[in-house]
């Protein structure tokens, strides 16, 4: 298999280009659409329709039920949180919850030696757990493994400060530019170490 076969199954499993647009315009629509009208529900209902929008596109490309609901919902849970609270700062309190979650298990999975990134492309590259067995390529999973935990947690150490002064627009903005921006890179990242060496091919049956 080449690398360019391999570098689209890595994208894919980080859910590509459609999933970076699903995740990150409701976000954009609800920051525009406050600052617009200076009302909360505004920029609640803009995120949730064009968050729906979103899912039936994907309905109407036959895509898989997963994807369709995990950006709907997240995005409604974060609008209803901000409306409930009535503050519109909390629309982005989930994402903070959600970074610690993931940093926190990207951390602990690679100090246990079982790298997230290794449990999650082993199979779609067709080793498997294979490179449990060979340090080289456990190694390079691992260290793929930090850029995930320093992207989750360096998003929580820059953007939690601004969340507790209340500042929307300027959380907003940096909640923006740490998602596709600094998203794409740690995904680039990780190929870029992850071909440095060979993926484990399966034993061939005699």
């Amino acid at each position: 298999m080449s690398h360019n076969d391999d570098k689209a199954k890595v994208m894919g499993a980080f859910g590509g280009t459609r999933g970076l647009l699903d995740s990150g315009l409701p976000s954009l629509v609800f920051l525009v659409a406050y600052n617009i009208t200076h009302e909360l529900k505004s920029g609640v209902v803009a995120s949730v329709v064009i968050a729906a929008v979103l899912a039936i596109a994907r309905l109407v490309r036959k895509d898989t039920l997963q994807h369709v609901l995990s950006g709907f919902v997240g995005v409604a849970f974060c609008a209803f949180l901000a409306n409930r609270t009535g503050h519109a700062q909390d629309f982005y309190l989930p994402k903070l919850f959600t970074n610690l979650a993931y940093g926190s298990a990207y951390l602990i999975a690679n100090i246990v030696g079982w790298p997230i990134m290794g449990l999650l492309l082993g199979p779609i590259l067709g080793e498997n757990f294979l490179w449990r067995k060979h340090p080289i390529r456990k190694r390079a999973y691992m260290r793929a493994g930090w850029l995930w935990v320093a992207l989750f947690f360096g998003r929580i150490a820059v953007q939690y400060p601004i969340y507790r002064s209340g500042n929307v627009n300027l959380l907003g903005t940096v909640n923006l530019a740490m998602g596709y921006p600094l998203f794409i890179l740690t995904a680039w990242g990780t190929w870029m170490i992850i071909k440095q060496t060979p993926s484990i091919a399966p034993p061939t049956e005699k």
